[in-house]
């Protein structure tokens, strides 16, 4: 059975709070496996001051740093906003020499610097990185148990904590509380520095030019670590994001926009735009069965229809103004993870749209930033979303015929529970739409949805107006709008038309 060096740190603080920043000065959580690679290092170096230090503990730190953990942390409640103190900036220099120009009423308190102070609260004190060993064995267990146990504190100084190690096995870890952080080799979930094999040089050298800094008569300032990597790490509730390519919609001559009605022409946009791909990369020398399969979405049903989601969905976008929903003018290219998006960017900038049967091109697409604003109302991070094309159910909402039975059964008392019978069906499917797109399941079952025929959003029509392929006909569309208990990453769409540019959702204030 496959065993983990688990490396324990509890906060002492009675109502726990870590206040570390990433590089961006940005809240960090969880603490990154570098952080503890760095308290680990130091907590040896002050245990020993001796040879041990460098025959020993080096050697385990260097077999340390070319393994990723896992991490397991309490769970945390977001803090919108901090407060800003005011502290001493070691300038008492400054005010020695105030007083000895006579200015005696000079108090430390005209030095002071501002310092915003914005803690993670934490709803449980310890936080567990569990270094995997696939043969069970770690050989400096002791060495890292020691070390451990010297730790005092993770973040600020004010982020007191005690540590331990010890060899757990795979059934012990996963029934430590708290949530699970894993590495993923995809951007999506949060990044987190790791060290990698040179770290520990690196800040060797780092602490050798600080101890220096002084020397030769001159500062020499400190250059910030740069022997480390950004690992994205994601919980098994956050949904992986997947990669994209904009385009704006030009005329032909690439004169102006070139828009289009959203609700008559959404599919006829992204059909477009499909053909347009499946021509360009059919250039490039893809074949007719990778094309078929990652452009066009056949698959091996005898339907014709896919049987994976490793292709490519075209979703035609409305601008938003403050007024309303408007025209087409921009599309994405949504692709599956790991897939050549950058190959299909450098094809279809600039290819030409046709309308179907004809020669004459009716648009080209010319590729634009993904920091583009209305790019930003698809693509950024946001709790709340509503949809700007409906999303069609996958599956009928109504098979036991209970919309007829209502209107048999107008204010009795079996209509409440025929509208509770049909909204949980709605429900069920709007939740499977979810799961379709990659949602993990366990945040499936904490958003909140409304949904009805009629958009959330000015300028969006009925529901049932949207045109769409002729197979998606039979299948029941709604707006709707959700609720995500953390923000989630956008390009989002969902539902039986979501390659086609169907059940798209735009960001919503919060």
């Amino acid at each position: 059975m496959n065993s983990s060096l688990c490396i324990s740190l509890r906060f002492l603080d009675p109502i726990p709070q870590f206040h570390g920043l990433g590089d961006g000065g940005e809240p960090e959580w969880p603490p990154s496996p570098l952080r503890l690679f760095q308290a680990l290092l130091s907590a040896a170096a002050n245990r020993w001051r001796n040879s041990h230090l460098q025959n020993a503990a080096f050697s385990a730190m260097r077999w340390l740093e070319t393994i990723q953990p896992c991490v397991r942390s309490p769970a945390i409640s977001p803090v919108r906003f901090g407060y800003r103190m005011y502290v001493p900036n070691n300038s008492g220099d400054l005010m020695t020499a105030a007083w000895a120009r006579g200015g005696v009423d000079t108090t430390m308190a005209a030095f002071r610097v501002e310092k915003d102070v914005r803690p993670t609260n934490l709803s449980s004190d310890a936080v567990h990185y569990l270094y995997p060993l696939p043969n069970g064995n770690c050989p400096h267990f002791e060495l890292f148990q020691a070390a451990a146990r010297s730790i005092t504190h993770l973040g600020w100084g004010i982020d007191m904590v005690a540590a331990n190690a010890a060899i757990i096995s795979q059934a012990d870890a996963d029934k430590l509380p708290g949530v699970v952080w894993r590495p993923t080799s995809d951007h999506s979930g949060t990044p987190l520095r790791v060290p990698i094999s040179g770290t520990l040089d690196a800040l060797i050298t780092k602490h050798k030019n600080f101890l220096n800094r002084l020397s030769h008569g001159a500062f020499q300032p400190v250059p910030p670590l740069s022997a480390f990597n950004t690992v994205h790490y994601r919980r098994a509730s956050d949904p992986a994001t997947r990669p994209f390519t904009a385009f704006s919609i030009l005329k032909p001559d690439a004169s102006g926009y070139r828009p289009f009605d959203t609700v008559r022409r959404t599919r006829e946009v992204a059909a477009m735009v499909r053909c347009a791909a499946a021509h360009s990369v059919r250039n490039i020398g893809w074949t007719e069965d990778r094309i078929n399969s990652f452009i066009h979405g056949h698959g091996s049903a005898k339907s014709g229809q896919s049987t994976s989601d490793d292709r490519l969905m075209f979703l035609p976008i409305p601008s938003i103004t403050p007024l309303k929903v408007d025209n087409i003018r921009r599309v994405l290219l949504v692709s599956p993870l790991g897939s050549p998006t950058r190959e299909i960017q450098n094809c279809l900038n600039g290819a030409e749209l046709f309308q179907e049967g004809s020669t004459t091109p009716v648009a080209m697409l010319s590729l634009i930033p993904k920091t583009e604003k209305t790019v930003q109302n698809y693509s950024k991070s946001a709790s709340i979303w509503s949809t700007v094309t409906p999303v069609l159910l996958p599956g009928y909402d109504d098979p036991g015929h209970l919309r007829r039975k209502l209107n048999n059964n107008p204010g009795s008392a079996t209509q409440k529970q025929l509208l509770e019978k049909l909204n949980s069906r709605v429900f069920h499917l709007l939740k499977k739409s979810f799961l379709q797109a990659g949602f993990p399941s366990e945040l499936v079952e904490q958003i909140q949805m409304d949904w009805r025929e009629v958009g959330f959003r000015s300028g969006v029509d009925l529901a049932s107006k949207y045109r769409r392929p002729e197979n998606l006909n039979k299948f029941p569309a709604y707006h709707v709008q959700v609720r995500f208990p953390e923000p989630v990453q956008g390009p989002l769409a969902v539902g039986a038309g979501r390659y086609r540019g169907f059940g798209l959702f735009a960001a919503d204030h919060d």
